[in-house]
């Protein structure tokens, strides 16, 4: 069943995110009188699972979810129809529209994206808000555990304060990934500030470790479920670890290096159950370990336990239209810091670029509009940013020519642009197999 909602969801995404793009080239190839010639969710390759015509454009679905396209009568694409472009040009085609109007027809895609993307955090920011921690209420730093994290020098209790010289006000969802982008990050410990510089094989050596957030809330140590093993059956679910042998714990993490101290004895303990504080005696493991689950406390408990203050701020419409727009700049920014850093070979982040599997494992098994949205909107940015890039076969590529043309005054031969689409499908094919072997690279090696 996981699987399925996961799925379900992946392909409705990917539906809706290849329809609209493909309508943002199909309406003003339409306003302009161009004829369309098919209009295809998915690729028809020798075989359609559904068509039908109407009027003068085939409407389908392809096979092969690899995409999708619109084919306009006249001009040079992944079709390669050279039968048509060696006949007298026509005033309903492409190739004869004015230069103006071939641009908007190509800039119309990957500009429904992008509107798509602000729209949904619009959405989202009037729909949900914003439930955040203030930076300030981390009054004793965050959790770090990841050893790349701690090899690049940061340590638990460390107070994130700037990342790329841009104040951290809240800890939500984008401060790991604006760690995992940035040059530079501020910390306070212990009272002073300083700087710590990021590797520039941040991200490669990430990948060499097991995946997890890099920065984390500080937690209590609290009992979810104990081991039928465990040599401690006098704690209980909902336990509240307070202290251990006579040292107060307020964290989960401040209790490793007192078991660690004492593995294989008994020590002292208080746990808070039923709102009293009750002294119990328990064995360390040899492991160092009290043999039980720990965890299972959601943002609100913790809130009901005095450890920090969950705001959520709500948004009336209006309110919601800035607020989208930030977001949707923010990520806008994100991602191309993103193809910065996958297009230097120092950083070595090309090797964790990923295919279709790896946009398919971004989405949960467990259904939420929330996610839903907010993956589909971050997909829209990425797929918007992709077809601008100058490679003929993508948007970007017949932008470009249309950019020489207009500035220049020449039209580029048809046989120079079937030879640059040729070109640029053959560079579009080897970086869908760069990415998607990828995928299968990991699967096979496990990371």
């Amino acid at each position: 069943m996981d699987i399925v909602i996961k799925l379900s969801q992946f392909l409705l995404s990917l539906s809706l995110l290849i329809i609209l793009h493909e309508l943002g080239h199909f309406i003003p190839a339409k306003l302009f009188k161009t004829r369309v010639e098919k209009f295809y969710l998915f690729f028809d390759v020798k075989y359609s699972l559904f068509k039908k015509k109407i009027g003068e454009t085939e409407y389908g679905i392809g096979w092969l979810p690899l995409g999708g396209y619109v084919k306009i009568s006249g001009m040079i694409d992944e079709s390669m129809d050279k039968e048509q472009m060696a006949l007298p040009p026509q005033p309903w085609e492409f190739r004869t529209k004015p230069a103006w109007q071939r641009l908007i027809i190509m800039l119309g895609g990957v500009t429904v994206n992008f509107i798509l993307a602000f729209i949904i955090y619009i959405g989202m920011a009037f729909a949900y808000g914003d439930t955040y921690i203030s930076n300030a209420d981390l009054k004793d730093g965050v959790l770090i555990e990841n050893p790349v994290m701690l090899k690049a020098g940061f340590k638990t209790g460390d107070k994130i304060i700037s990342i790329d010289g841009k104040t951290v006000e809240n800890y939500d969802s984008d401060m790991n990934m604006n760690v995992i982008m940035a040059k530079h990050v501020l910390i306070e410990r212990d009272g002073k500030q300083q700087t710590i510089t990021m590797p520039t094989d941040f991200v490669d050596q990430l990948s060499k470790t097991e995946k997890g957030l890099l920065i984390g809330i500080r937690k209590p140590y609290a009992i979810s479920q104990v081991a039928e093993n465990s040599p401690n059956q006098n704690l209980k679910p909902k336990d509240l670890i307070l202290s251990l042998n006579g040292q107060k714990i307020k964290y989960f993490d401040e209790a490793k290096p007192i078991l660690d101290a004492n593995k294989g004895q008994q020590i002292s303990a208080v746990v808070l159950r039923d709102l009293k504080e009750t002294q119990i005696t328990l064995k360390v493991t040899n492991e160092g370990k009290l043999g039980v689950v720990s965890g299972g406390l959601d943002l609100k408990s913790l809130e009901k336990l005095g450890y920090y203050k969950i705001s959520t701020k709500k948004y009336g419409f209006f309110e919601s239209i800035p607020v989208g727009l930030e977001k949707g700049k923010d990520q806008l920014v994100g991602y191309g810091k993103q193809l910065k850093m996958i297009f230097n070979p120092e950083t070595k982040a090309y090797k964790q670029v990923g295919g279709f599997a790896a946009i398919f494992n971004i989405f949960p098994t467990s259904w939420s509009w929330e996610v839903f949205w907010s993956i589909t909107a971050l997909l829209s940015i990425m797929l918007g940013v992709m077809n601008l890039l100058p490679i003929p076969a993508l948007d970007g590529g017949h932008v470009m020519f249309l950019l020489y043309e207009m500035i220049s005054g020449k039209k580029p031969s048809d046989k120079f642009l079937e030879n640059a689409q040729m070109v640029g499908f053959v560079l579009l094919i080897s970086l869908l197999l760069f990415a998607n072997g990828n995928d299968i690279y990991k699967a096979i090696v496990g990371k």
